[in-house]
């Protein structure tokens, strides 16, 4: 009985610990014609590092975020839930390519989580903090080149 308290304790920590120490690590860099912005991500490629996502993080550096890998492309839905920054998300396909930014805000604390879906076909998608896109630059039709291990501190 206390083995499986610690147990389900321990997983409790796991999925609201607020930085995914464990996740692998890459350098993304967006390249929007002569615009260049290089960051540092954490790298969500199981169905549980994607659905874990950033929540429960009470902050994310500005030159940070968070890729997400998934096997074939699809229309992508992403939700809010337990999350408490405001994010922007780039849908990218399979060839790199940025095909949608959205801005998605934390849910209020009662009432519906709102869905957010790419507007096309994506096989990658990318968190950063809100508005970090517009701040940088980097529109619908950049190009994502993605380094896996790594870090970047910011310019």
């Amino acid at each position: 009985m206390r083995a499986a308290f610690l147990l389900a304790a321990l997983l409790v920590w796991a999925v609201h610990s607020p930085a995914a120490a464990g996740l692998p690590r890459g350098v993304v860099t967006l390249v929007d014609g002569d615009r260049r912005v290089t960051l540092t991500v954490e790298v969500a490629d199981t169905v549980e590092t994607r659905a874990r996502g950033l929540m429960y993080r009470t902050h994310l550096p500005e030159y940070a975020g968070m890729l997400f890998v998934f096997e074939a492309p699809a229309r992508l839905a992403f939700w809010m839930k337990n999350t408490r920054i405001p994010l922007s998300i780039a849908f990218v396909d399979p060839r790199w390519r940025i095909v949608d930014i959205q801005d998605m805000d934390p849910p209020p604390p009662e009432g519906d989580v709102p869905v957010y879906l790419s507007r096309q076909e994506a096989q990658y998608a990318l968190e950063v903090n809100q508005g970090f896109f517009r701040r940088h630059g980097i529109g619908v039709g950049a190009q994502v080149v993605f380094r896996p291990g790594g870090s970047f501190r910011g310019p």
